[in-house]
């Protein structure tokens, strides 16, 4: 791996030299467009090149250091109209702003996915962006169950703790996780494997649906989620935060600590975050057992912004704790049961304590124990009017699970991942409107199994991908398009165990092959066209044909066994053929002082679409496997099969923000699919796990006028209503039908001032006001044991939860 590494970065070596260090400068004032009164606080920023401003109390702005060409500029500041300049940069350039009140959200620069930073509207590929603000806005228990109130995106889950996104009904492998410029490599192959992230180190989410192989290779299928850390600071400045937020349904205690600083071009930001919850509660369930958790988080950046571009390195540590939420119960009573040792060493279940529902840091068996180490390095260099960008991560994933008490706190299941991603691309110059690049990228990856129970072979793989994009503007029309061809290698490894499923560093007489070894190689082409048009300044419309490619993973390669945290067997086909689709999509979208709304229906044919089928026995009734080593149960038994699928449906946004009313906004979102398997006749053409129709409703009132004290006051009343799933793949009970449930949501918010100076920023919100006892349709505690009690199926989705949340801003340097 060295040795193909190696080559990319003498690359940025050999081109150091040839660099240009141009002599440039952004500057200007800023206004209110109706009162001409200076704007303090507006943030200019130049996404391309991280690098940004402040405006002074007199309006006034500085960005030094930077190079020259045409770059997107975004001015914004809360309650103002955001704009989007492009600019063309050569030695001292004034570009002056007025700025009109609004609450219009929709105009807006992305990132991820394209050659350049680029309007929102503009970019042909369907697309949402999440702030941070509306983050701290919502009572989320997770960074996935926050970005849920984007449309077409919802959530897989095993607990709290335990979040898979899933875009447009596709989850796992088939959407790709970017953190920290990288995608992030934590086995995700597994139902109770989440996202290692730290909530509080997100500044923006970018969230793109639909096929994005073209950019990110393999298992970019449904889409891409991106996780943006904050910009730089602007020179001479030296600012951080403290956030505390405390939760009532579980307890929960969460604190971050970030500070930043910018000294002559060197950048750095350190962040601390720790979050610890005990068992969460519900009308039915009472505090259901063995659901707390603790979590540690690091994160320091450190680079340079120059003239030359960027060179930032990050490095991250994730450190969390978790029990598996089982939801077995006493037969007689329906209290939660829990594991414990017997006289003869045997593991068995009795009725756990009440007065450990409370506990923190408590995690009896079963638990995990999840740590992602990673750094990366990211490039972005400047050669004449053309960009190299350059970016090289190490990743080292340690999954460990604790599920056999007659072993003690043995992690009988220890996966073990390293993974070296690669990604280089040369950006030529913007000329005559037509924008041009190229690249390479992909990742090598290896695996251990340092477990006694053997759920997965250990594996190394390595992908790589070369593509080529381009976007070409004519007056109001913007083309843009690219191809991409990948390869993956997957190469599994022997495993041999004894009579006691003890594993052998080779092969003995009697000796037991758990896991043969396999290779595997998959290539697919992968690619987009699509185009946006402006009718006018506020009508707006895009189409984009897009086609995907995703190589199966390893548990739907070579899986055979069973994982307590499911509790299901299953089995892997190494002779899987690679996934493709094929997505088209489109948006009309209408963006006024008064109205926001789009449009947005897909149709996505996937090829050799691979899901899980349930088994069935000779016998009749479910076909069930023992897995010795585990210790557990037999398991129903599931193979992992392939077929033809289609997927459509859409997403509508309507959102009024009257000029004549500033006080009130109306937030309105519906989202829905349709997710069938071909030549099916019966409930096996329903594809398993499909996120049911969605609403989303939210009124906003701005409370404060003129108040020197309580600025940006914010009272939100919202609902959440998720319709009836039906739809559902029975045949073999796999799934059960799911009612629809509404839930009702409220929150205020306020900045507080002193000396026109913020002070901190206070957000009170409730979730499930009033308490509904409800079960998603994507939990897999659904599917928990029986309460004889009362005849319920399952465990239940969390209560009413009320949150209160602190940040203080802390300012040093300003």
């Amino acid at each position: 791996m060295r040795k193909k590494i190696a080559p990319f970065i003498a690359l940025i070596l050999i081109f150091f030299p040839i660099i240009i260090h141009a002599q440039n400068e952004l500057t200007g004032k800023i206004k209110d467009a109706i009162t001409g009164k200076a704007l303090e606080g507006v943030v200019i920023y130049i996404p391309d090149l991280k690098s940004g401003a402040i405006s002074d109390e007199t309006g006034f702005y500085s960005l030094k250091n930077i190079p020259s060409g045409y770059f997107l500029i975004e001015t914004s500041i809360f309650g103002f109209a955001q704009q989007i300049d492009n600019v063309f940069i050569k030695g001292k350039t004034e570009k002056n702003y007025s700025l009109t009140i609004s609450s219009n959200e929709l105009n807006d620069v992305i990132v991820t996915g394209v050659t350049a930073a680029i309007e929102r509207r503009k970019n042909s590929v369907s697309s949402s962006i999440l702030l941070q603000r509306d983050l701290q806005q919502n009572t989320a228990l997770n960074i996935i169950d926050g970005i849920q109130a984007i449309p077409g995106v919802s959530q897989i889950t095993d607990g709290l703790a335990i979040s898979k996104p899933v875009i447009r009904g596709l989850g796992y492998n088939r959407v790709v996780v970017i953190n920290d410029g990288i995608r992030q490599e934590g086995q995700q192959w597994g139902d109770e494997f989440g996202i290692e992230l730290d909530e509080y180190s997100v500044y923006k989410i970018e969230v793109l649906k639909g096929p994005s192989s073209l950019s990110y290779g393999s298992d970019a299928m449904a889409g891409v989620i991106n996780f943006l850390a904050a910009p730089a600071l602007p020179e001479g400045k030296i600012k951080g935060s403290f956030i505390t937020n405390y939760q009532t349904n579980n307890g929960l205690y969460a604190a971050s600590f970030d500070l930043a600083g910018n000294e002559k071009g060197f950048i750095w930001d350190l962040r601390y975050s720790n979050k610890m919850a005990h068992d969460y509660k519900n009308k039915y369930d009472g505090y259901v057992w063995n659901s707390g958790y603790g979590e540690n988080n690091f994160k320091a950046i450190f680079g340079l912004n120059k003239k030359w571009g960027y060179s930032h390195i990050t490095a991250n540590i994730f450190d969390l704790k978790l029990g598996i939420v089982e939801g077995s119960r006493d037969s007689a009573t329906g209290i939660f049961t829990t594991h414990y040792v017997t006289a003869n060493n045997e593991d068995s279940l009795g009725i756990a304590s009440s007065a450990d529902y409370k506990k923190y840091n408590y995690y009896p068996i079963i638990h995990q124990h999840v740590q992602h180490y990673k750094a990366v390095w990211d490039n972005n260099l400047f050669i004449g009017k053309d960009r190299l960008l350059f970016k090289l991560g190490l990743q080292q994933n340690f999954r460990r699970e604790a599920n056999d008490i007659t072993k003690g706190d043995i992690y009988n299941n220890y996966f073990y991942l390293r993974t070296i991603n690669y990604d280089v691309q040369y950006l030529v110059h913007e000329k005559n409107k037509l924008a041009i690049s190229f690249g390479i990228n992909g990742m090598s990856q290896s695996s251990e199994d340092r477990g006694i129970v053997f759920l997965v072979p250990e594996y190394n793989s390595f992908d790589f991908g070369i593509f080529s994009t381009a976007k070409k503007t004519i007056g109001k029309l913007t083309i843009s398009g690219g191809l991409r061809f990948d390869t993956r290698n997957l190469h599994t490894k022997n495993l041999y165990i004894d009579s006691n499923s003890v594993r052998l560093k080779s092969p003995e007489t009697n000796s037991i092959t758990r896991f043969s070894a396999f290779n595997s190689n998959f290539s697919g082409i992968s690619g987009s066209i699509g185009a946006s048009y402006d009718f006018s300044k506020n009508i707006y419309s895009k189409i984009n044909l897009s086609r995907g490619f995703r190589a199966p993973n390893i548990a739907e390669s070579g899986a055979d066994g069973i994982h307590d945290g499911t509790p299901f067997y299953e089995i892997g086909d190494p002779n899987l053929k690679a996934e493709n689709s094929l997505q088209i999509d489109a948006t009309i979208g209408i963006n006024t002082a008064d109205i926001t709304t789009e449009i947005t229906p897909f149709l996505n044919r996937i090829n050799n679409y691979i899901f899980p089928a349930k088994l069935q026995s000779v016998f009749g009734g479910d076909s069930m496997r023992l897995d010795f080593a585990s210790g557990l149960p037999a398991g129903p038994t599931f193979k992992y099969i392939a077929g033809n699928a289609v997927l459509s449906g859409g997403e509508i946004i309507f959102n009024i923000h009257p000029q004549t009313i500033k006080w009130l906004q109306f937030e309105n979102s519906f989202s829905f699919i349709n997710a069938i398997q071909l030549n099916q006749n019966d409930s096996t053409k329903y594809l398993p796990y499909t996120p049911p129709q969605k609403l989303l409703s939210t009124l906003i009132f701005h409370l404060n006028k003129n108040n020197p004290i309580l600025q940006n006051t914010f009272l939100r009343i919202g609902i959440e209503n998720y319709f009836k799933q039906d739809k559902i793949y029975f045949k073999f009970g796999d799934e059960t039908v799911t009612p629809g449930y509404t839930l009702l949501n409220a929150g205020l918010s306020t900045d507080i001032f002193s000396k026109n100076k913020n002070i901190c920023t206070i957000y009170f919100s409730c979730n499930n006001l009033t308490d509904v006892a409800y079960q998603s349709n994507m939990s897999r505690l659904k599917y928990s044991d029986i309460n004889n009690v009362t005849g319920r199926i399952g465990v239940f989705n969390m209560g009413r939860n009320f949150s209160f949340k602190l940040i203080v801003p802390i300012n040093i340097k300003e």
